[in-house]
Parts: structure tokens; C-alpha cells; sequence
């Protein structure tokens, strides 16, 4: 694995929430180049060229160049260069890992850069809320009453709280999910809510709400009773339909012990009892771990021993075609050993075509790259594990400037 590499510590400033300007690195290692001013580059390249040149530069860099001079400054701050920003290559997913069981603090995961910085959460209280994120937003919701929600632009750190969800603050599970519209950065939130009817293990109330941030109303689309299956806490959004993760209470047999449920946000239409057109996953999981990935369904799954089910002996990444599994890719062992003890359920998320995959007993982080199916560890995080029972966990986002959780570009002016 990796050795421990020199990271630098990055801290972003506060502002308000409807400013456009943003804090910069207030740390850098890294002097600037003192030969960029003998080049005259400011006198030779008009501002248009140079905005051109500064929207290919990692999100890293680009906010580096920000403090060169004050024209830098200004026109990576500008509202141009944002949009002109979102629309040049793409930038590859962080990885955020919290390094508190209790408090919201850790490091954020850049795989260009190779290298960990240090980053302020905005609004979340502690590591233990549900995270979820879409397009350069993440979404926190608080883990007691499930009633306390915000969405944020952790680079930026502009935020929003939104109304209180409808149904149970106390349900027994809850999914969580974000999907953002590229384009008008209009979102989409949804919860799946699962409670045990009182005195019935086998029978669970099941309801699903969504939040329209162009409305901004949050609406109860279905509510549904379930016989000998609950839902969890593993959703996400894609293409315009919900998916979630199922699971058995009893009465079924040991190796279909899980299912996924679709539900089309569009028609808000299920097409009949979610069960009935649930599909099972592809083998014995001790955990699915579900991620929309260009628009396509991915799950990254442990697979359970034979005589065994609820130990694992590897793990699986899925993408859903239809409504069958096509299996792309199995960690290979000398990886998987590589965690060292591996529990039956770990952390895994993903963007784009990369994924993350990490344990919750240690801090190690193993990315996979979908498109080219190359498995590649994280330099090593800057964290030491400090007592045998710590958790570790973390979720990826995408590091964008222009995208903030207003509810459209025309807020974001």
C-alpha cells in the first residue's frame, strides 16, 4: 500500500450563503511560480483566452491560481468562468472520510493529486448523519429525528435548510437520496421511510417522500405496507427513477435475504405493489452498496460464504441492465487481504466511472476505475487509528464551483 504522503492543509472561509466569491486555500506548501510575472502572461492573453486555459486546471490548482494576482482572482470568482468551468473536463470525484466517530471532521480524498486536505463540513453535527450527494451537492440529515435536512456545496460552503419532510420522524430506517439536474441545477430529494407496525415483526409501514427544489414542497408520493420485508437505509436516484434496497424479516429462504425496489419519480408510478416487481440481487450479499454512475445503476456488494452467508469472502461490483445483473468486476484477494480484518458491511460510493471502497475498521481507501477496470489504492489518509473499536466511513462528491443548492442558475446570480 501507499506510504503516508505530505498533504496540505487546505481551509475554506464562510460566507454567506448568495455570494459567489469563495475562500481559497489558506495554506500552500507550493510556492507560486516567480517566473509567471518576467512572462508577462497577464499583458499577452486577453481574458477570454485566459479564462479558456484556467478551466482545465484541477479544482486544486484552479483555486491556487486564484491568489496569483487580482485579474486571476476576479476571473475565477466571476460567474462566467464558473459556467465556463462546469462545462470543460470533467473533475474526478474526492472522497471524504470522516475521522471521528462523534464529530463531523476528516479529510478529504483528491485522486489527481494524490493528496488528503483538510475540510469543513458545513451544517452537518455529527459523522453519523445520513450523507448523500449529486452533481457538487451533498445533502446531510440528522440521524435522531430525521426531520433536520440541509444541502450544501462543501467547496464553496454555501447552504440551505430545507422544511421538514412529512411521515414518521422516528422511523426505524430511512434512505436517503439527491439527484441533480446538470443543466438547470434544479434537485430532486428523496427519503424512504421504514417503520415496524407495533407488535408485527414481519409487517413494516413503508413510505416515500420527495422534495422538489423548484417547488420547494416536499410531497408523500406512496405509502405501502410490506409483509416479510423492510426497507434499509441504501437508495439512489437515477434517470428519473428510485431505487432501494429491501430486505428480508423472516419466512424466505437464507440466500434471498435481499431485493431492489424501482420506483419511477416521473409517473410516480410503481406499476402495481412495490414487492411485486422487486428484483432479486445476484447472489448471497452481505451488503449492497448502491451508486448511479453516468446515469447507469451500480452496486458494490459482499459476497457472502457458501456455508456462511453472513461472513464475507469478497465483494462484487453489479451494473443493472434492465432488470438483470451484469457483473463487472470482483476485488482481487491480495486487495481485499489488504484491508486487513474486513467486516460483513463496509462504506462504498462512486461518480462518474470511479468508485470507492473503504473499510470501517481502518482508513484505508481502494478507488476502481469503471472504464478502465484498474483497482487503485488511496495514498494513505492522515489519520492513525487510536482505540480497537474506532469506525471510519465516508462518502464521495463531486468538487464543483458553479452548482449551489438555491434551486437553480437563476438563483445562483
Amino acid at each position: 500500500m501507499d506510504g503516508e504522503t505530505s498533504w496540505v492543509n487546505h481551509c475554506f472561509d464562510d460566507r454567506k450563503s448568495y455570494t459567489r466569491d469563495f475562500g481559497l486555500f489558506s495554506e500552500v506548501r507550493e510556492e507560486v511560480n516567480k517566473e509567471v510575472g518576467t512572462v508577462s502572461v497577464d499583458s499577452i492573453l486577453p481574458n477570454d483566452l485566459l479564462e479558456r486555459i484556467l478551466a482545465y486546471l484541477p479544482i486544486a490548482s484552479m483555486l491556487r491560481a486564484g491568489s496569483v494576482c487580482k485579474r486571476w482572482h476576479e476571473i475565477v470568482s466571476s460567474k462566467r468562468f464558473l459556467w465556463n468551468y462546469s462545462q470543460a473536463l470533467s473533475q474526478k470525484s474526492w472522497y471524504f472520510m470522516f475521522t471521528s466517530s462523534d464529530d463531523p471532521v476528516g479529510y478529504a480524498y483528491d485522486p489527481i493529486f494524490r493528496k488528503w486536505y483538510s475540510i469543513e463540513l458545513p451544517c452537518i453535527n455529527t459523522s453519523n448523519w445520513f450523507v448523500t450527494s449529486s452533481s457538487g451537492l451533498v445533502c446531510f440529515m440528522d440521524s435522531d429525528s430525521r426531520s433536520e435536512l440541509y444541502v450544501c456545496n462543501p467547496i464553496t460552503k454555501w447552504s440551505k435548510r430545507l422544511e421538514e419532510p412529512p411521515g414518521s420522524k422516528f422511523s426505524d430506517y430511512s434512505a436517503l437520496a439527491i439527484s441533480v439536474d446538470r443543466m438547470t441545477h434544479h434537485y430532486t430529494i428523496s427519503i424512504v421511510k421504514s417503520k415496524q407496525v407495533p407488535g408485527n415483526f414481519f409487517q413494516w409501514d413503508l413510505s416515500i417522500h420527495i422534495y422538489d427544489s423548484e417547488t420547494m414542497v416536499w410531497v408523500t408520493a406512496l405509502t405501502e405496507a410490506m409483509t416479510g420485508w423492510r426497507a434499509g437505509d441504501e437508495s439512489v436516484i437515477c434517470d428519473g427513477v428510485l431505487y432501494f434496497l429491501i430486505y428480508s424479516t423472516g419466512g424466505g429462504t437464507p440466500e434471498n435475504r435481499h431485493g431492489l425496489i424501482m420506483y419511477n419519480l416521473s409517473s410516480r408510478s410503481s406499476h402495481g405493489l412495490l414487492i411485486g416487481s422487486s428484483i432479486p440481487v445476484p447472489c448471497p450479499l452481505t451488503c449492497g452498496r448502491l451508486m448511479n454512475l453516468k446515469g447507469k445503476l451500480v452496486m458494490v456488494g459482499g459476497i457472502g460464504k457458501h456455508d456462511r452467508l453472513d461472513i464475507i469472502k469478497g465483494i462484487g461490483i453489479w451494473v443493472l441492465n434492465g432488470k438483470e445483473w451484469q457483473e463487472v468486476a470482483r476485488m482481487p484477494p491480495k486487495l481485499f487481504q489488504g484491508f486487513g480484518e474486513f467486516d460483513d458491511v463496509f462504506a462504498s460510493s462512486g461518480t462518474d466511472d470511479l468508485i470507492y471502497i473503504q473499510s470501517y475498521g481502518a482508513p484505508h481507501l481502494l478507488g476502481f476505475d469503471l472504464n478502465l477496470k484498474q483497482w487503485k489504492w488511496s495514498q494513505k489518509c492522515p489519520v492513525v487509528k487510536r482505540f480497537p473499536l474506532q469506525l471510519f466511513t465516508g462518502f464521495c462528491f463531486e468538487p464543483r464551483l458553479e452548482i449551489a443548492p438555491f434551486g437553480g442558475i437563476d438563483k445562483f446570480a
